[in-house]
């Protein structure tokens, strides 16, 4: 068993990187004087993300692990290169940490809570893990804080389509559900059918009842792309959005313990010039997104 003490949180990574999400991160869309700063903010989430979910390591040791990432955020310390390189980049801009910070609580979550019982669980749950990541964004680029109601929207959104994506293997993996437990009773489902390998009709029905209370979300959030100034940001937000749409559309009709729920590189490239054009084109004629990317496959 591995000891906060013996090793950096850096070393405790997965291999998974920025190239590897459902989701762009620091692409060439965004203005490159923008992208180190993301790329360390993003590194410094991922590198927290695997001590929690790290295999080897007990629960106390990880709530270490992450409390030396957040006080060394803080300037306590410089043994973490990830929490130093952000550090030194938000001072540089004049950001706070308290995105960060933020994030560290959903990963302090996920060491110590396994079940959440209603919607709202979850999304008080995304409040910490996905909508800061939006927000920090935002704040990047400057933009007015009356954007995050819907940045907030999407990155819900985007958080519980990885949720049901990946319902079976953090069951498995992790013990950890973050489908609602009222929500598997109403379909007379049960946490341990995560667990099969392939979802049963009940079950079924409960997960793409959620993708479509999903689909709500993303459209609580479609404005936030031609809401934005800076227009690199709005054109990543348009890739985001499709993305997310094209997941959810999966989510409303396969079975993610047995069918394939996420989108191939070779789909995210054609989707993503795809709404880098739609996006544009809204920008320039001062139309807001108000159509929904609605087809059932990939």
């Amino acid at each position: 068993m591995t000891n906060a003490g013996d090793t950096t949180a850096g070393e405790l990574r997965s291999g998974k990187g920025h190239k590897d999400e459902n989701f762009p991160v620091a692409s060439k869309i965004i203005h490159p004087r923008h992208r180190a700063l993301i790329l360390a903010f993003y590194n410094f989430v991922r590198t927290a993300d695997d001590v929690a979910d790290h295999a080897l390591l007990n629960d106390q040791t990880k709530l270490e692990q992450l409390d030396i990432l957040e006080a060394e955020l803080l300037g306590k310390g410089d043994s973490q290169p990830e929490a130093v390189t952000l550090r030194e980049a938000l001072a540089e801009r004049g950001l706070s940490p308290r995105h960060a910070q933020d994030v560290l609580t959903a990963f302090r979550m996920d060491v110590t809570k396994k079940r959440y019982d209603t919607w709202d669980d979850v999304i008080h749950y995304c409040s910490y893990s996905a909508m800061p990541v939006g927000r920090f964004m935002l704040d990047v680029h400057g933009e007015d804080r009356a954007t995050w109601v819907a940045s907030d929207a999407l990155c819900a959104a985007l958080q519980i389509n990885n949720h049901l994506q990946d319902c079976g293997k953090d069951y498995r993996d992790l013990d950890r559900v973050y489908v609602p437990l009222d929500a598997l009773a109403e379909a007379g489902a049960s946490v341990e059918m995560l667990g099969a390998d392939r979802a049963s009709p009940q079950l079924l029905q409960c997960l793409q009842a959620l993708a479509r209370r999903t689909e709500l979300l993303l459209g609580e959030s479609r404005a936030l792309s031609t809401e934005v100034k800076d227009t690199r940001l709005g054109l990543e937000i348009s890739v985001i959005d499709m993305f997310a749409d094209k997941i959810v559309n999966l989510l409303k009709v396969r079975d993610p313990l047995s069918e394939r729920v996420h989108l191939s590189k070779q789909q995210m490239l054609g989707y993503a010039l795809s709404a880098m054009a739609c996006g544009l084109f809204r920008r320039v004629t001062g139309q807001a997104s108000t159509v929904r990317h609605v087809s059932g496959g990939a």
